[in-house]
């Protein structure tokens, strides 16, 4: 049974750090492209970050690059985001994602749309105050 469980979230004021965990089971976690989507209340689940099987190429969204950090290590079966100089506009619903990774290079990260993944947690809440 594949499972994505999500951790860290909570509430922070503007300017502060979260970082969120993803632990895996139940698929083979090294084959797999890992990523990060948020949603806010009202809008549509959107892109964060995605990082390859290696780890050797990530992408992130424009609206975090240069503060979120998305890592992982295999032997944990764990993804995690470092979120800092985090703002209001962060405020969402976090979510873990998956998909088989085919292929090699930065390609295999540009892929920024929910229907491209294959496997899902139940997301945890990030709240940043201003």
């Amino acid at each position: 049974q594949v499972q994505l469980v999500e951790s860290g979230g909570g509430l922070v004021q503007a300017g502060g750090s979260l970082r969120l965990s993803c632990a895996a089971s139940g698929f083979t976690f090294s084959s797999y492209v890992m990523a990060w989507f948020r949603q806010a209340p009202g809008k549509e689940r959107d892109f964060v970050a995605a990082i390859s099987w290696s780890g050797g190429n990530s992408n992130y969204a424009n609206s975090v690059k240069g503060r979120f950090t998305i890592s992982r290590d295999n032997a944990k079966n764990t993804v995690w985001l470092q979120m800092n100089s985090l703002k209001p506009e962060d405020t969402a619903v976090y979510y873990c994602a998956a998909r088989l990774q085919v292929g090699f290079g930065t390609v295999v990260v540009d892929l920024r749309s929910t229907g491209e993944y294959d496997y899902w947690g139940q997301g945890t809440q990030v709240a940043v105050s201003s």
